[in-house]
């Protein structure tokens, strides 16, 4: 697999000897100076053109990147669906090469206001000083944000709320309804409850990444623990498990939340859930 300083130097190359290219920037996760890098993170390469015709419609431009192992164009499969796209403002390509290597390439207008949108941006090369006022990179887009008592509410609520229809789900054993329950619905609470308490731990000053997949970085290790318990197969018994880890972490965080910023937490809601919830487990039958 080729190394970033190999990446580099060949995006350079290309856009040197290209005059239609006038910039390049990187942006996305090797652009994030928090992030580690390591041989999978995204190479997300940005082409600032005079002409974005030239380059979609040529497919020598995408192959000088290295021979393709299969690829994904969202614009043109926009297109094929029938959504509206303008191919002259920008397009991308999204492509594996068969050494490992992952480039999402876009090549974008140069008067489009698309450029450098993102505050994680790093300039590779820039001809006509189009970049010059492109600030240092940072992941400030992406900082846990400050969220109100209201919000609190509102999660701890769809949380306790929804957990009627995992626990129908699973006793039914209708597991793809009760899996999408718990993890499109009820989990997406419990990750937004821990992010909060890692704001309020950090002063909203970072972020825990799609998912909360950076949660460790700041959560106690038996929490973290807890938080991977949550995550379940398929079997009726082992989802019961998960869903009390979840509710039992849940409450926690909940808890510890609503202590700091001087917000209720609604005890006797997360009391009557929990009632219903064991109701439905010990039923006879149905």
């Amino acid at each position: 697999m080729r190394d970033e300083k190999t990446i580099f130097a060949l995006v350079k190359d290309v856009a040197v000897k290209d005059a239609g290219i006038r910039a390049v920037y990187m942006n996305g996760s090797r652009a994030n100076p928090n992030v580690t890098k390591d041989a999978l993170c995204d190479y997300d390469i940005v082409f600032m053109v005079d002409n974005t015709v030239d380059y979609y419609e040529n497919d020598a431009f995408i192959r000088q990147f290295g021979e393709i192992l299969y690829m994904q164009q969202p614009d043109e499969m926009d297109k094929m669906l029938g959504l509206e796209v303008d191919f002259s403002e920008k397009y991308t390509w999204l492509v594996i090469f068969e050494d490992g290597v992952r480039m999402d390439i876009t090549i974008v207008n140069l008067e489009s206001k698309l450029v450098y949108s993102e505050k994680a941006c790093v300039v590779l090369l820039d001809k006509d000083g189009r970049l010059a006022d492109v600030p240092e990179a940072t992941d400030s887009d992406w900082w846990i944000k400050r969220f109100s008592e209201q919000e609190y509410i509102a999660a701890c609520n769809e949380f306790w709320w929804c957990l009627n229809n995992v626990a129908k789900g699973i006793r039914r054993y209708e597991i793809p309804y009760a899996q999408d329950m718990l993890n499109k619905v009820v989990r997406p609470q419990l990750v937004k409850m821990l992010e909060w308490k890692v704001g309020i731990l950090t002063d909203y000053t970072v972020s825990v990444g799609k998912s909360g997949k950076y949660l460790n970085k700041w959560l106690r290790e038996d929490e973290y623990e807890l938080f991977l318990e949550t995550y379940c197969g398929a079997v009726a018994g082992e989802m019961w498990r998960s869903v009390l880890v979840m509710c039992r972490l849940f409450e926690d965080t909940a808890r510890f939340v609503a202590a700091n910023l001087g917000y209720e937490y609604n005890s006797e809601e997360a009391e009557a859930a929990m009632k219903y919830l064991h109701f439905v487990r010990e039923m006879d039958r149905i």
